[in-house]
């Protein structure tokens, strides 16, 4: 699918419900999102899911199973690195 700003934000929305619990389970996954994608740091005009993480790992050091698709029923998706979070 060619990606563009055209993905309606509704459409992510759906994607977000129906796949946040599976994502969640996910090790390493700390929180999912709407957003835009971001490439070397700067943030892009192109609509996203985003999954949050606490640190990158590269694909290549992880299971097929393990690895967050670039694109879930034709959004895409943007892994960002957050670290941590704590609730005080």
């Amino acid at each position: 699918m060619d990606t563009d700003a055209h993905i309606s934000m509704d459409v992510i929305r759906a994607v977000k419900q129906a796949h946040e619990g599976q994502l969640m389970g996910m090790a390493n996954v700390i929180g999912v999102g709407i957003g835009f994608r971001t490439c070397q740091g700067l943030r892009t005009n192109e609509p996203a899911l985003v999954v949050m993480v606490s640190r990158k790992i590269p694909p290549e050091l992880l299971n097929p199973d393990e690895r967050i698709p670039a694109e879930i029923d034709g959004v895409p998706v943007d892994v960002q690195e957050v670290g941590q979070i704590h609730i005080q």
